[in-house]
C-alpha cells in the first residue's frame, strides 16, 4: 500500500461518514456551526495535512538521516505484527497520554479548541490549536519509524486508526443500533473496551458530568480506548450526552477561531479565558444543556 492509496482511502472514509451524517440527518438536526467554527475547522486540517505533519516527517528525516543514517530502513525485515504493536504503543498510547495531559491547566489552552464545539461531527476531527499537533510526541516518532523502515505497515495502521477516529467523532452514531441487538451485545462488549466509539467519546466532549454520561476528565483514546481501560479513565455508559461544548463559551461567548488556533500567539479578549496570560479553564456549574 503506498502513499496515494493511502490518501485515497481516506478520502474514501471521509465521504462514507459524511453521507452518513447526511442520510441519517444527523447532521442537519445537530450540526449548528458558525463562521466562526468553519474558519477554524477548515484552516486547522489545511495546516495539518500542509505544514504540519510534512514538516514533522521532514524534519524527523533530517534529524535521524543526521544522528544515525546507517539506520535508514534498519527493521523494515521486521514482521507486520511487530510493527504494529510497536505503531500501537509508540504512536496511539503517546498520544493518549498527550491528549490526557492537554486535560491540565498547563496545556488545555492548545487543546480547548477541539472542545469549543458545541456538536459532534468528522468536521471537528482536526479541530485543534495548531501548536497541538506541532509539539505532538506520535508525529514526530513516526516519522523517525518511517525512517526506520515502518512504510508500508505504517500507511495500513494510519488507515485503520482514520477510520476508528473519524468513526468517534461522526454526528451518526454507528454504535447505538449494535447496542440493542441482543446477540451483538457480548461482541460490543469487547469493541467499547478496546476501539473508541461514538458513546465513549462524545461522553468526552460533553457540556456537563452531573448527568452521569459526560466525562471530560477521561476517554482519552484515539485508536484504542483500551488505554483509558488500562490506565483507569474509562466512563462507558453506552448512552450519549445531551449537550456538547465547553460551558464558559455558554457563558461568556465563543472566542475567536484565530486565537483558539495560534495561542500563545494570540489573546482572547474575554475576562473569563484560559486563552490569555493568568488565564484558567472554567470550574463547572450548574449548565442548562439546552442551547
Amino acid at each position: 500500500m503506498n502513499t496515494a492509496l493511502q490518501n485515497l482511502l481516506i478520502v474514501i472514509l471521509i465521504l462514507g461518514f459524511a453521507a452518513m451524517e447526511l442520510i441519517s440527518r444527523r447532521y442537519q438536526d445537530s450540526v449548528r456551526a458558525t463562521s466562526n467554527d468553519a474558519k477554524l475547522e477548515l484552516l486547522m486540517t489545511l495546516s495539518l495535512l500542509a505544514i504540519t505533519q510534512p514538516v514533522t516527517l521532514l524534519l524527523s528525516n533530517l534529524l535521524c538521516t543526521w544522528l544515525m543514517p546507517e539506520s535508514r530502513n534498519a527493521l523494515a525485515a521486521w514482521p507486520w505484527w511487530a510493527m504494529l504493536g510497536v505503531l500501537l504503543v509508540a504512536d496511539d498510547m503517546t498520544q493518549y497520554w498527550w491528549h490526557r495531559v492537554s486535560h491540565t491547566p498547563l496545556l488545555w489552552p492548545l487543546h480547548r479548541a477541539h472542545h469549543s464545539a458545541r456538536y459532534m461531527s468528522i468536521r471537528i476531527t482536526y479541530r485543534n490549536n495548531f501548536f497541538y499537533y506541532l509539539m505532538m510526541p506520535g508525529l514526530w516518532i513516526g516519522g523517525v519509524l518511517l525512517f526506520l523502515g515502518f512504510g508500508k505497515v505504517y500507511v495500513f495502521y494510519l488507515v485503520v486508526k482514520m477510520a476508528v477516529i473519524l468513526g468517534a467523532h461522526c454526528a451518526w452514531p454507528w454504535d447505538a443500533p449494535l447496542y440493542r441487538i441482543r446477540a451483538l451485545r457480548p461482541l460490543m462488549w469487547v469493541v467499547e473496551r478496546t476501539i473508541s466509539t461514538p458513546a465513549t467519546h462524545w461522553a468526552h466532549h460533553a457540556l456537563t458530568n452531573q448527568d452521569g454520561i459526560g466525562h471530560y476528565k477521561g476517554n482519552y483514546g484515539n485508536l484504542l480506548f483500551f488505554w483509558d481501560v488500562l490506565f483507569r479513565s474509562a466512563h462507558i455508559t453506552r448512552q450519549y450526552p445531551a449537550g456538547i461544548g465547553l460551558q464558559d463559551d455558554r457563558l461568556f461567548g465563543d472566542e475567536h477561531w484565530a486565537q483558539q488556533m495560534f495561542y500563545p500567539l494570540l489573546h482572547s479578549k474575554r475576562e473569563h479565558s484560559a486563552l490569555r496570560p493568568g488565564g484558567r479553564p472554567y470550574e463547572e456549574g450548574p449548565v442548562s444543556v439546552a442551547d
